[in-house]
């Protein structure tokens, strides 16, 4: 599990933060499900100045989609906000054309209204509603409004659906101080500097209870509750939550907020540190708070990026090229430098060196990258690379060396843009 940022804020201070370097609170990254609460909440201003109604039926507003099911037909805006829509999923797949249209295509599982059920692409409907009626990109509609009196980055944006629309349910790049900004306002009720930037009716209904997830099997804290496009997991409490471990949390009655940016993803998703956040930040904090406790000088931490276990006993220095028995899986060759502190490994692309004793600033496919190493037992070097920024991706190397000098490889890749061709289990021998 890789923690990239944790910031804690109390009444508008923070009084602690930590950063895994080269991660810090001013560089963006993907926030994936966190985007759908952005999404909401442009919806709420629209409604605001009148140009929709929760009420309106969403195939109203897409004339060129019917004819349509009668579930999709009755299918409210309200209903996709709260998540208790027509599709058990999100109808789309990674790849295809067509993501707005698949909504109205795939056949509807149950009748709007009746359970929760999480589906992206409903955000992703909402936010092609919001540019249909805004006349303008999700994020240009919302700068005027809302990011830039906040403050926020000049470089938040969206990724775009195949159809060009701004990927209003996981497409959020943005810096975690700019998520810090946002947990303020709404803690906040909507006003920033004396000015109302959010309509207050829609945000107290947006954070209260419109959908029953208690048959959720994930984390706790995402069985109490939903609101629009934002999770309830305490009482007058609110959560984003995003995959890969983004979280935004606010408790209004103590004026608490804690932001975390991570990715999870090689480490059974996210679910873990959402129970981690609310067992060893939140409810401490909470209790710290009601026992009068809440006043402290800012605290900074520096998180440890994550590595394998290495024991120096079992390095071993190499300089070969090797080559794959057989025609694929894994790359034709790849070449191996090591010595005492560390090297380089060439393969498939991939040009890294390698450290025992510190991380790897370098970048990979033009993405920046972190890479660390270890040799973890007799025989066998581990090699993790985090990718960051548009798309999280964790890639894991475990290189084994048999009694005969062969080289088994295996490959593994957590994200949801990472190359296929990054997993694999193959064998090499020397060139």
């Amino acid at each position: 599990m890789a923690l990239h940022t944790v910031q804690v804020s109390v009444r508008g201070e923070t009084v602690a933060h930590a950063v895994s370097e080269p991660v810090g609170l001013d560089t963006p990254q993907r926030m994936y499900s966190v985007s759908k609460t952005f999404t909401s909440l442009a919806i709420g201003l629209l409604a605001e100045d009148g140009v929709l109604s929760l009420d309106d039926r969403v195939v109203d507003h897409f004339p060129e989609m019917p004819p349509v099911h009668p579930w999709l037909a009755a299918t409210t805006v309200r209903h996709v906000l709260a998540m208790r829509g027509p599709h058990r999923a999100s109808t789309y797949r990674l790849g295809a054309d067509g993501w707005l249209e698949s909504w109205f295509r795939v056949p509807p599982t149950q009748p709007p209204g009746t359970v929760f059920t999480y589906d992206t692409s409903g955000s992703y409907v909402l936010s092609a509603l919001v540019e249909r009626l805004a006349g303008t990109s999700l994020p240009e509609y919302l700068r005027p409004r809302l990011l830039g009196p906040l403050g926020m980055s000049r470089g938040l944006r969206f990724l775009t659906g195949p159809e060009g629309i701004s990927h209003g349910g996981s497409g959020l790049v943005c810096t975690a101080r700019d998520l810090m900004r946002l947990a303020h306002l709404l803690l906040d009720d909507g006003v920033h500097d004396d000015a109302r930037l959010l309509p207050a009716g829609y945000l107290r209904t947006a954070t209260s209870r419109q959908a029953d997830t208690s048959l959720q099997t994930e984390a706790a804290a995402l069985r109490n509750g939903y609101g629009y496009q934002l999770w309830l997991p305490r009482p007058g409490a609110w959560m984003l939550f995003g995959m890969g471990g983004q979280i935004v949390y606010g408790d209004p009655a103590r004026g608490l907020a804690v932001v975390v940016t991570a990715d999870t993803q090689a480490s059974a998703g996210a679910d873990p540190l959402v129970d981690d956040t609310f067992d060893l930040l939140v409810d401490p904090l909470a209790g710290l708070l009601d026992a009068g406790a809440g006043d402290a000088d800012e605290t900074t931490v520096g998180l440890t990026w994550p590595a394998p276990w290495h024991d120096p006993a079992h390095i071993r220095l190499v300089s070969t090229t090797y080559v794959n028995v057989a025609d694929g899986p894994g790359p034709a060759e790849l070449s191996l430098v090591l010595d005492g502190s560390g090297g380089r490994l060439r393969t498939d692309g991939w040009d890294t060196e390698l450290r025992y004793d510190r991380p790897v600033r370098t970048v990979v496919r033009g993405r920046p990258a972190v890479v660390t190493a270890g040799w973890t037992a007799a025989d066998t070097l581990d090699v993790r690379c985090g990718l960051l920024g548009d798309d999280l991706t964790t890639r894991r190397i475990r290189l084994a060396w048999a009694a005969d000098g062969t080289l088994a490889v295996r490959s593994q890749v957590f994200g949801e843009a990472a190359p296929g061709e990054w997993a694999f289990l193959a064998a090499y021998r020397r060139r």
